[in-house]
């Protein structure tokens, strides 16, 4: 049975038609720049890439092309042989602590924790009501993000703010990238032959978005990411953690609004805030190299937090068993690796240079006696979504 993962954006469109049985990719690919002058679809389909430019206004329009091309190319022989589609949907709030059926009420509740992420949700549900228009037959399974952390003690997701403020408007870390988190952690259990109950972990998902997580016996207990995507480590334009006083006194101080401020620390921070250039690692870690010191800082800056996070959770977990690395920097980055790595051999961690030297595959990379094992392992949500997806529609 093949299941039909798709991951909206408000003006991108990822998709993906698997096997979750056996792991086969029959296509993936991406749609951009929807509703905007330019937007393009890029695939891969049997090893072979390909592309269609053309103008969609919307995301019925871009999804009906994307069902088009299955059917000129073959991946499927009707778009009625897919019966089941599960979706990438952002904030699950404290509704829903794993994949659910999509009905009504599911529908209603994702419009409604809209106002926790906004710019997300309502893309996700746009996907969900368009799937639905054009394949009215299949099943659909959402997905939540937040969905791995509720297992969070309250002491790690509340907030030191009047306690009203949780009650009446449910304001409280959340954590995001939980689907990410579950499939490495499970991943390395699977590896190491050992129940991911008996299992200590620190996952860092280290991308253009960034989060770590505390992971004690299967399950999340901390994570750097809060309220919103904003909180935790220092990312490609996001600040990260900020003293919260800098939101008003920069409001007080250069006259901006809450949304100008907003703005400077979700899209003009980071990398790109610190050194100025680029909110891509790759850039930085070039210009650090012809000696620019802004550049090395905002290196440097990334590693202190992974740094200071990471030890954190070894203490509040009594010592750990593994770390992990996974997504675009944790995967290929092997610099930033062995600099969050160094140093830590007091906690256990014996590291293995040599072994690092590596990008996007599965790799130990401490030494076979370190106390503390270090992997890198290629993260894949999609598989998650589409194995939930397929266990909730049989």
């Amino acid at each position: 049975m093949d299941v039909l993962v798709i991951n909206c954006g408000s003006s991108s469109l990822k998709f993906q038609l698997t096997n979750p049985e056996n792991e086969d990719v029959k296509i993936d690919g991406i749609v951009e720049k929807i509703g905007i002058e330019g937007s393009f679809i890029k695939y891969k389909f049997n090893g072979e890439k390909g592309e269609v430019k053309e103008n969609f206004a919307d995301h019925k329009q871009a999804l009906s092309k994307v069902f088009a091309i299955f059917e000129e190319l073959k991946v499927v022989e009707s778009l009625e042989q897919i019966t089941a589609i599960g979706h990438r949907v952002v904030h699950g709030g404290e509704l829903y602590d794993k994949s659910v059926l999509i009905d009504e009420d599911v529908k209603a509740n994702i419009e409604e924790l809209s106002e926790l992420a906004p710019l997300h949700n309502p893309a996700n549900l746009l996907g969900i009501v368009t799937c639905e228009e054009l394949m009215p037959n299949a099943k659909q399974v959402a997905v939540f993000d937040t969905a791995f952390h509720q297992t969070m003690p309250e002491e790690s997701y509340i907030y030191s703010i009047p306690y009203k403020y949780y009650e009446n408007n449910k304001i409280r870390k959340y954590g995001f990238h939980g689907t990410s988190h579950y499939f490495v952690s499970r991943r390395l259990a699977e590896i190491e032959n050992k129940p991911v109950e008996e299992l200590n972990i620190v996952t860092c998902h280290l991308g253009n978005g960034a989060s770590m997580s505390a992971i004690e016996g299967g399950k999340s207990i901390d994570t750097t990411m809060g309220f919103t995507p904003l909180e935790g480590l220092t990312m490609g334009t996001r600040s990260g953690d900020v003293d919260p006083a800098v939101i008003t006194y920069l409001m007080d101080k250069e006259n901006l609004s809450a949304k100008q401020v907003s703005n400077i620390l979700n899209k003009e921070s980071g990398l790109l805030g610190i050194s100025g250039i680029s909110s891509d690692c790759r850039d930085i870690e070039d210009a650090a190299a012809e000696g620019n010191k802004r550049a090395q800082l905002a290196l440097d800056r990334l590693v202190y937090v992974a740094k200071k996070n990471l030890g954190s959770y070894m203490t509040i977990m009594n010592g750990i068993d593994a770390i992990i690395f996974t997504a675009g920097l944790g995967e290929n980055a092997i610099e930033l690796r062995e600099a969050i790595c160094k140093n830590l051999d007091h906690l256990g961690v014996e590291f293995d240079s040599e072994a690092n030297k590596c990008r996007g595959k599965e790799q130990l990379i401490s030494t076979k006696d370190s106390k503390v094992k270090v992997y890198v392992i290629p993260t894949n949500e999609e598989l998650v979504i589409a194995q939930d997806t397929f266990k909730l529609t049989q």
